[in-house]
């Protein structure tokens, strides 16, 4: 690769810095995966790695290629910003999952989720879940009423 003796030295050493600054980063978000105990502690390190790390790799990339092509060159921030965008909301969505199983299994809620409960005058209320938990509470839900519409069905 001849053209990468055209880069200055100076330029050299800060893309050789950002890059291995980045791979050490992302090094380390995946070494967290593995040795740290709790899955809560895993999303983080990994989210944390390979965000900052990719974009430091991104950051050197677009240095060198605008010093050796003398224009800028900003096609690389596409790929940062899916890696940017898309790490923190899959870690949003891994987190919200676990701590919902883990709440569902602290309660003693089975895999099935019982009916929401529509709140009508003439049907006394009671709790939506069977555990025991939240006495009292009633969901109003976003769903129909299923039984009132068979009631309503059995009417006609």
């Amino acid at each position: 690769m001849r053209h990468l003796e055209l880069l200055p030295p100076w330029a050299a050493l800060i893309v050789a810095v950002l890059v291995v600054s980045g791979a050490t980063l992302t090094v380390l978000g995946g070494v967290g995966l593995v040795r740290l105990k709790s899955f809560y502690q895993r999303l983080h390190a990994p989210t944390l790695g390979y965000s900052y790390g990719t974009l430091l790799i991104i950051l050197a990339s677009m240095l060198m290629f605008t010093l050796l092509e003398g224009r800028i060159v900003v096609h690389e921030l596409m790929i940062g910003i899916f890696i940017m965008a898309t790490t923190p909301i899959t870690l949003l969505m891994l987190g919200r999952a676990a701590l919902r199983r883990d709440r569902d299994a602290k309660l003693g809620h089975d895999e099935e989720v019982p009916p929401r409960i529509a709140r009508d005058a003439d049907r006394p209320t009671s709790p939506r879940d069977l555990s025991g938990h939240g006495e009292g509470l009633v969901d109003s839900g976003l769903l129909p009423d299923l039984q009132a519409e068979e009631r309503e069905r059995k009417d006609d």
